[in-house]
């Protein structure tokens, strides 16, 4: 017994550096794609080809001085961020492993609730600092998740009824010869979009809108919060594109392939940010109630129906 939970956690301590050290990677990669994009360099003059990067620019941030304003609930202030990442780290127990490691069978739900938590970590980080600026950055932010979190709820759920069960490793079995992006186009779009909004990326980063909140939520935050915060959200660009992987395109974790997709997927992030402009907040809201919604609907009767009409003919 003991070995099993020493096993588990040397693994769960594995998972975590090496999604630590791909998420500094998604930073370099990041940016040099921003800056070809923009037509410029991105970084390329810290050691060869710019990639010690991402650890100089983590150096630096750790050194500098923590800021603590005077009027803030201190203890909040301080925790939020550490919270924030350990939910972000948390999450990846939801990656199916068939040894020493949390495959359980209702892993959809844990993804669910635990995205929900944070939420609450990025409304307090808002509100415990005492600004105006981060406060409403975060109310936007906790409106924008709830909204979107409904309709990635809806298309989690007609895809689970779709198969009969919450369990990762059973998308894999089913997608061996069919993928689910076939039948399930739209949804993969819409599901996409919603994962762009979860994250608070381009265009839906109204918790972090420069030109009207100066930096949003973290705006009273320097060195190392703003880092946990920044750690936070390229650890949940890798997590929903590892989903969208596993739920649409085959989900088959043992082959190269897979980690071939989740870099594409991790890149049309990136890509999305380049090319786009921001949403305007109303418009944002009617996208998720009045266009994603309906859609995830829809789908998800219909696949009740398709699941009714099987057992009813066979």
């Amino acid at each position: 017994m003991f070995y099993d939970l020493f096993m588990f956690i040397l693994n769960f301590f594995l998972l975590i550096i090496c999604v630590l050290i791909s998420v500094a990677f998604l930073t370099l990669l990041e940016r040099s794609v921003l800056g070809y994009i923009q037509m410029r360099k991105g970084p390329n003059k810290v050691g060869f080809l710019g990639i010690p990067q991402p650890f100089s620019d983590a150096i630096k941030l750790v050194c500098s001085e923590q800021p603590i304003p005077m009027l803030s609930n201190y203890l909040f202030y301080y925790f939020s961020p550490i919270f924030n990442l350990m939910i972000s780290l948390i999450v990846w127990l939801v990656f199916p492993y068939l040894t020493y490691m949390c495959s359980f069978s209702y892993s959809f739900l844990f993804f669910l609730c635990c995205t929900s938590l944070s939420v609450y970590t990025v409304m307090i980080a808002g509100w415990s600092s005492n600004s105006n600026y981060s406060l409403l950055g975060s109310l936007r932010s906790v409106a924008q998740t709830i909204s979107y979190e409904v309709s990635l709820s809806l298309i989690l759920l007609s895809l689970i009824i779709l198969i009969g069960s919450f369990n990762m490793f059973d998308f894999m079995i089913y997608q061996l010869y069919f993928w689910f992006i076939f039948i399930s186009f739209p949804l993969f779009l819409s599901c996409f979009a919603s994962c762009l909004a979860e994250t608070n990326r381009t265009p839906f980063d109204f918790a972090e809108g420069e030109s009207e909140l100066v930096s949003g939520f973290n705006i009273e935050y320097g060195a190392g919060g703003f880092t946990l915060i920044f750690l936070a959200e390229y650890t949940s660009i890798l997590l929903m594109s590892m989903l969208l992987s596993l739920i649409f395109l085959g989900g088959n974790f043992y082959s190269f392939m897979f980690f071939i997709k989740l870099v594409i997927l991790s890149f049309s992030f990136i890509w999305v940010r380049g090319t786009l402009p921001r949403f305007r907040y109303d418009k944002l809201m009617y996208l998720a109630w009045k266009s994603f919604l309906p859609l995830s609907l829809n789908f998800l009767i219909f696949f009740i129906g398709l699941k009714v009409l099987f057992v009813s003919l066979f």
